[in-house]
């Protein structure tokens, strides 16, 4: 009786991982739902059109940045520096609204910076071969430092959030569908599309698979890794510029709280902290299972420092079964 009770648990234990390792949608997809519930029986009547909406127009800039983690994840790799070009971006184009070229003139400026910052992060990571934390958390400290010198030089500070990303960042269609889906939906097809239909998001995953088959196989990871981190900065900058909208602040620091939780959610969405494995969907996924949690501990009354507490040991315990079920080491 025994045996066959060993057998059966050793089963389900093979048929959970290869779910999760294979199909993480799967079990994400019924983790939101149950915390969906769980919200809805600790305030009746909360879960409604109007609030599936506010979910998903805070969930937007997050996904965006989770995304930049796990195309830096896929190839063992990590991006700490999307919190402060996030920032930057949104920061930037605020400052540009009165210049000759308004708004266009302020994205464009915004976006380029933020080109430029992954493309010295991708020579440090790809050509010079500095791991990716180190090089990341320092791009972040010079972006920060730059934009803090913007700040002082620029004589426009006071000219706000453009109407264009308020009404992108935060508006809606019927009070339900945020209007962030125009940008977000674009983002999603492009990181679907680039890792499942491309040459170049099959090199993703076999750089981190395996970066010495993959150099042996003639893959050239310095130019793979160099395009990565400056994709990764373009995303992180328009995540910037959402997030602004969402929020109506320009701050030199205003995505700097998003950069963890865009690695967990990227970590809860199935992507591999040891490169190889993962995709977009599951972490599209993750990133509405932070944002619900968040809704969650708000909801249940908790004073601020306990829900960060709550919160990053929820973080911490969904990371460990995801790893002790897929049995990563």
């Amino acid at each position: 009786m025994t045996a066959a009770a060993d057998v059966a648990e050793r089963s389900w234990l093979q048929v959970a991982q290869a779910l999760f390792r294979d199909r993480p949608i799967i079990p994400l997809t019924a983790l939101l739902a149950i915390l969906v519930v769980v919200i809805e029986l600790g305030s009746p009547g909360i879960v409604s059109p109007s609030w599936a909406g506010v979910i998903l127009r805070t969930a937007v800039p997050l996904a965006i940045l989770a995304g930049c983690q796990t195309l830096a994840m896929l190839t063992g790799g990590i991006d700490l520096s999307v919190g402060a070009i996030a920032s930057m971006a949104g920061f930037v184009t605020a400052t540009l609204v009165n210049s000759p070229g308004g708004v266009a003139e302020g994205i464009a400026v915004s976006l380029t910076a933020a080109a430029l910052a992954g493309l010295v992060t991708g020579i440090g990571v790809g050509v010079f071969r500095v791991h990716p934390l180190i090089v990341t958390l320092g791009m972040s400290f010079i972006v920060l430092g730059l934009a803090n010198v913007w700040q002082l030089q620029s004589i426009q500070t006071g000219a706000g959030v453009p109407d264009i990303l308020r009404t992108v960042g935060s508006g809606t269609v019927m009070g339900v569908v945020p209007n962030s889906i125009l940008v977000f939906v674009p983002v999603v097809l492009f990181i679907l599309v680039t890792l499942r239909r491309t040459g170049y998001g099959r090199l993703l995953y076999a750089v981190g698979d395996n970066p010495v088959a993959a150099r042996l196989s003639g893959a050239r990871s310095w130019q793979v890794l160099t395009v990565l981190y400056v994709i990764s900065a373009l995303l992180a900058g328009i995540a910037g510029l959402v997030l602004s909208g969402l929020t109506n602040t320009a701050s030199v620091t205003l995505a700097e709280s998003s950069v963890l939780p865009s690695v967990a959610a990227a970590v809860i969405g199935g992507t591999s902290i040891f490169g190889g494995r993962g995709g977009y969907g599951g972490t599209v996924i993750g990133a509405l299972i932070l944002t619900v949690l968040s809704a969650l501990l708000t909801v249940l009354g908790l004073p601020e420092p306990t829900r960060q507490i709550v919160f990053g040991a929820i973080i911490v315990a969904v990371a460990a079964a995801y790893t002790r079920v897929t049995g990563e080491t």
